[in-house]
């Protein structure tokens, strides 16, 4: 049974700084590439950051975070992480994270929701102003 169980959500004032961590019980996480994704109250999941299999050579942010967030991996961890700076009260949102078994070969895919296998549970992030 694969899971991704998120932490490191919470509650924050503006401009400060969360950093999220899934830790994912997959035996071929370096293969994976890694999203997060986040849903706040009355919206639709929307994608946040991916990064790419193995030594996560690639990365992509969505325009509202970048600059922002920073995604990485430790694959001796099975971890993914999202550094979150400089936050907002409209990065609030449960924030979930997300894998796909691809070994590199569907990069192309990384902002599409169904494009990954397995997700998380989520973590709350709420920013205050």
């Amino acid at each position: 049974q694969v899971q991704l169980v998120e932490s490191g959500g919470g509650l924050v004032q503006a401009g400060g700084s969360l950093r999220l961590s899934c830790a994912a019980s997959l035996r071929t996480f370096s293969a994976c590439r890694m999203g997060w994704f986040r849903q706040a109250p009355g919206k639709e999941r929307e994608f946040v950051a991916a990064i790419s299999w193995r030594s996560g050579d690639n990365t992509d942010y969505a325009d509202s975070v970048k600059g922002r967030f920073t995604i990485s991996r430790d694959n001796t961890k099975n971890t993914v992480y999202l550094q979150m700076n400089s936050l907002k009260p409209e990065d609030t949102a449960v924030y979930y994270c997300a894998a796909r078994q691809d070994y590199g070969t569907k990069w192309y895919e990384r902002r599409t929701i169904y494009s990954y296998d397995y997700w998380g549970q989520g973590t709350q992030v709420t920013i205050s102003s």
